[in-house]
């Protein structure tokens, strides 16, 4: 993982007025908790336009799907329930050559309101002028509690212990 990927990331999206919140483990690391994370994990809405600014503005990066999938195909709500039904399918992976290091895993459904959290995140500048909106943390716990997978509990745990939260 790169700064100066997800500075370069949050540059063209924000440039290309894509409405994005980091989650996973940017988010858990922007909370006070430092552990290792390998991709920038994203939510923003899921519809056309929106995609459509977000593919062209991360294609200006390099960045690609890892799977051959166009912006329709994410678009489409009866295509991403048939990824997550059949595929298990949580996120669509990207990659870009230029930015090897430093991954985007987008969710293929949203997890929550994407403009309130959007409007409700705390907002870190990765640099000058580049914000960037991280998932709050009650939204955060909610979102790991609700995976159940075992990073996502370790996560809770320790983000719920430095916050002097109860983590049930």
């Amino acid at each position: 993982m790169k700064v100066s990927s997800i500075e370069s990331i949050a540059r063209v999206l924000n440039g290309a007025k894509v409405p994005f919140v980091v989650v996973g483990g940017i988010a858990v690391v922007a909370h006070g908790y430092g552990r290792q994370t390998q991709d920038l994990d994203l939510v923003m809405p899921l519809d056309p336009a929106t995609l459509r600014r977000a593919f062209d503005a991360l294609g200006t990066l390099g960045f690609h799907p890892r799977i051959p999938v166009t912006v329709e195909d994410l678009a489409d709500p009866d295509t991403r329930e048939r990824w997550y039904r059949d595929h298990g399918m949580v996120v669509l992976a990207f990659h870009s050559e230029q930015h090897a290091e430093t991954p985007i895993d987008l969710f293929v459904r949203e997890p929550f309101d994407v403009m309130q959290e959007h409007s409700l995140a705390d907002v870190a500048e990765v640099a000058p002028g580049v914000p960037m909106h991280i998932l709050r943390l009650a939204a955060l716990l909610a979102m790991k509690r609700s995976a159940g997978r075992e990073q996502d509990r370790a996560d809770v745990a320790e983000l719920s212990r430095l916050h002097g939260l109860d983590h049930a």
